[in-house]
């Protein structure tokens, strides 16, 4: 029976879940879609990049697959998984599912293989859209593949005509996975209903037309890129996909958005919060930023040319279930901001422990009803029962509510304030995490007795993870938990802090007091006891360090790159110590003295600190050392990551370019780079078989390496060229001149730090030869790429050296290899290459090629995540070579 309501239930209860709103249900997301084609078929769809689809054309690349799709078995309630990386190749496939019929299951392709192939095979997926770069990753045991980019040709043989498939709005349309408290994740099952009704709620509720630009970046596997895709595409607007890099620079993400027009964006609730305190222009295109996944902690500033609109939603709800408009104020002390109100045809219940609705002000469990709940959780019917109950305020037994196990509670004006959870769940950067989940994986290690996770906040109020664990183990470090939890965990759900404990602490009826655990060792985590410094100089290192590396606790015998420490930073760092010791440490001593221990030590004594071509960057192991050749840039501090992973048995050394100190003149050739380099390494190997690794310029020296060692008979064991191009692949102009130079030098700073620097080539040739290299050190400085105190005869330096490798590259002309080459790639390429896997060194290469493909850009490779599988591959190589 309904429940009797009391007077002072009725608006909580009635007058502010009132929502109803007509839409459309005799239509799916991709029949709306082929109605906005028929409107602006010339209109820019998707932009990605420089690659860009009209609505014509994204309509017809989708119809083919869809009819390919078709023809393989797919129809409605048929689950089709995609697993690719943010292209115009990812939003073909989602809706080429959709014109099957199908329902798509999203699966992040940066996840562990074991995490991906539990997903396949709880969802029963018998098809996978995929990418032929990505085949390697993926688990060995998947469904029948398809590859958007090699099976093209293919295809594209298909009818680009619209299909009629027979599919309605009850039908699914995805499968998101969310963390599980049970150790696995589990599938929301969402119809086209609940699309549907988001969509018309967005599109009438933010005014949307087709003169919209609005921008996608979340991960396909969050619900946040459905809300971010459909609203757009059913009303004409443009899309423009974001890569990694921009979306994590503040400072270039709001460049982005102002160079291209955005008018409307989503941006997770810290993004959101990290741009807040930029300054904006008054004459920005951007009109509206949506932002959710967190608590919003802070009110925006009046100045703001754009509006904020603060949401709230489960995946359970179809992306949004609350919205409201943040409104600015110079007040102090206020509750944080609302989550505003239910959306259209969405009805909340803020409850007690009896289901019974709780007096305004006062918290209570959410409960979310309406057009937008999915219909559940896939093979998980007991789930579904507990989480997905009847409504106790309707008469109709077949209406649902949802419990989320979310604090709420209603304000005097009708609008809703988030509190928190009530159960073992969290938000961290906006990815909803069961610690239950990390807990269930950590007690699965054999040597860990018990653990629990909390989530905490550092000094900026920034949330993380620390793992409590008990183990008999005493040698059980770090690394090794990290890297074990990577095994089977996404990046963001692996712990940044681990504290070992004998024993957890128990409250009186015998849970763990997760109020009693100790707070973890300052804002690192370190493999090693914290050791303060001890004498005058470690303690001025220690405060340069700090403040180099924005951190408020560094110890002495904490290693630089385990820090986060790269090699603009080390610039820094050794223009810093240089002002207060006057001594001038070139940035190879990193890598023999990458402690603050070992930097004292060494300002401490006589040592001869002049530059040599050969550095010393792991100088232990007993097999061949391992000699890894500079990039176009010229120093080797971009092997850090790779030397710590690679297998600790090989010695790893760099050799690194002349004139790095500014004393020496840089070599001109890669013929003579190639003949100094293998003399400077015969100290430390006088026979052969050599390993020889370089990353982009530096696989190019390295193959001329190779070449004239080979004429000398001395074996190469191991020639690996990290994503570099055979000079004769790539096409040349007639000449170089500076302004050119200049310009791939700030391309290649761009990628190296995640920040567009633009510098175009109009531009420099406007300018005078003599300041073309002082423009590029003003806007580097004024971009955030360059440290504040960099010097410019520190820059004139990295730019000898630069123009140098630059011209050695463009004149060598490489003859053909007899021995054998391992080919590292990176997945996002140049157009130019993508027909040829082997860079072009195919054509020069006379044994065996073998070739791998590394999720990422040219630059991100490098880096950590990617690294530790790329080291993979070479660890592998050298054990069976």
């Amino acid at each position: 029976t309904m429940l009797t309501l009391s007077t002072p239930a009725l608006p909580i209860l009635v007058e502010w879940n009132d929502t109803a709103s007509d839409y459309p249900t005799d239509k799916c997301i991709h029949q709306l879609f082929e109605e906005q084609v028929d409107k602006t078929p010339d209109a820019i769809a998707v932009v990605f990049d420089q690659q860009q689809l009209t609505y014509h054309q994204l309509n017809q690349r989708a119809n083919q697959l869809a009819h390919h799709l078709q023809n393989l078995g797919v129809e409605p309630e048929v689950l089709v998984g995609i697993c690719v990386e943010r292209s115009l190749q990812m939003v073909v496939g989602l809706l080429a599912i959709l014109k099957a019929g199908g329902a798509y299951v999203p699966l992040d392709p940066n996840y562990p293989p074991e995490r991906l192939s539990y997903m396949l095979e709880d969802s029963g997926v018998e098809l996978l859209l995929t990418q032929q770069s990505l085949l390697e990753s993926l688990p060995s045991h998947t469904p029948r593949i398809v590859c958007l980019d090699s099976d093209w040709a293919a295809i594209e043989q298909h009818s680009g005509e619209n299909l009629d498939v027979g599919v309605s709005s009850d039908n699914l349309a995805y499968v998101i996975y969310t963390s599980g408290s049970t150790g696995k994740p589990k599938g929301v099952l969402v119809a086209h209903q609940g699309l549907l009704n988001l969509v018309f709620w967005h599109q009438a509720a933010f005014e949307i037309t087709s003169s919209d630009h609005a921008t996608q970046l979340a991960g396909t596997a969050f619900d946040a890129a459905v809300w971010e895709l459909w609203p757009y595409l059913s009303a004409g607007a443009s899309i423009h996909l974001l890569n990694t890099e921009t979306i994590v620079q503040p400072q270039v993400l709001q460049n982005w958005l102002t160079a291209h027009k955005i008018t409307i964006t989503f941006l997770p609730t810290p993004l959101l919060e990290n741009l807040l305190s930029l300054e904006w222009w008054p004459d920005l295109a951007l009109r509206i930023v949506l932002t959710g996944g967190d608590r919003l902690n802070q009110y925006p500033s009046s100045l703001l040319p754009f509006r904020i609109i603060n949401n709230y939603g489960p995946t359970e709800n179809t992306v949004v279930t609350t919205s409201g408009l943040i409104v600015p104020t110079q007040q102090t002390n206020l509750l944080p901001p609302p989550i505003g109100r239910p959306i259209a045809n969405t009805q909340i219940y803020i409850l007690d422990g009896h289901l019974q609705p709780v007096p305004i002000g006062l918290p209570g469990e959410l409960y979310i009803g309406g057009d937008g709940l999915a219909r559940g959780y896939l093979n998980r019917p007991k789930l579904t029962s507990e989480k997905f109950i009847t409504n106790p305020f309707c008469n109709s037994k077949s209406e649902r509510i949802y419990k989320t196990s979310d604090l709420a509670r209603y304000l005097p004006d009708g609008n809703i304030e988030f509190i928190g959870r009530i159960d073992n769940q969290v938000k961290i950067r906006g990815f909803r995490i069961e610690l239950g989940e990390i807990e269930a994986v950590l007690s699965s290690h054999s040597q860990i007795q018990q653990t629990v996770v909390i989530a905490t906040e550092d000094i900026h109020s920034n949330k993380r993870l620390v793992a409590y664990i008990v183990s008999e183990e005493e040698s059980l470090t770090t690394n090794q938990l990290r890297e074990f939890l990577k095994q089977k965990l996404p990046d963001y759900m692996v712990p940044s802090a681990f504290v070992t404990l004998d024993t957890l602490p128990l409250t009186p009826n015998g849970k763990v007091d997760r109020f009693a655990l100790p707070a973890p060792d300052g804002e690192i985590t370190r493999e090693h006891k914290y050791v303060p410094p001890r004498t005058t100089i470690e303690l001025q290192l220690t405060q340069i360090w700090s403040d180099v590396l924005n951190l408020t606790s560094v110890g002495v015998q904490d290693n630089f790159f385990d820090l986060g420490g790269h090699s603009l930073l080390a610039v820094r760092l050794m223009s810093k110590i240089q002002q207060q010791f006057q001594i001038n440490l070139p940035l190879a001593t990193l890598f023999q003295s990458p402690t603050i221990e070992q930097l004292a030590s060494l300002l401490d004594s006589s040592v001869d600190t002049s530059d040599s071509i050969l550095v010393g960057i792991k100088t232990s192991g007993n097999q061949p050392p391992l000699f890894c050749i500079h990039p176009v840039g010229g120093n080797i501090l971009c092997y850090a990551d790779l030397a710590r992973h690679l297998d600790q048995d090989y010695p790893v050394y760099g050799l690194q370019s002349l004139g790095l100190d500014g004393q020496q003149q840089p070599l001109t050739s890669v013929e003579e780079m190639a003949y100094h380099y293998i003399e400077a390494i015969k100290p430390i190997q006088t026979q052969g078989p050599l390993h020889l690794i370089g990353w982009s310029f530096g696989g190019v020296i390295a193959y001329e390496m190779a070449q004239q060692l080979q004429a000398k008979n001395t074996p190469v064991a191991l020639l690996a060229l990290i994503d570099s191009y055979a000079p004769t692949l790539i096409r040349k102009p007639l000449e170089i001149d500076q302004a050119m130079i200049i310009n791939q030098l700030a391309q290649d700073l761009g990628g190296l730090y995640g920040q567009e620097l633009d510098i175009s080539l109009e531009t420099l040739r406007k300018i005078e030869l003599d300041e073309q290299v002082l423009h590029l050190f003003e806007q580097g400085k004024q971009q955030g790429i360059f440290p504040s105190d960099l010097e410019i005869d520190q820059m004139r330096s990295l730019w000898e050296i630069f123009k140098a490798n630059m011209a050695a590259n463009y004149h060598y002309q490489p003859k053909t290899y007899p021995g054998s080459v391992l080919l590292i790639n990176a997945s996002k390429t140049s157009p130019a290459v993508l027909e040829d896997r082997t860079h072009g060194w195919g054509s020069l290469v006379n044994g065996d090629i073998q070739t791998h493909t590394i999720t990422g850009d040219h630059y991100t490779i490098m880096k950590a995540h990617q690294v530790e599988v790329m080291t993979a591959k070479f660890n592998n190589y050298l054990l069976n070579n």
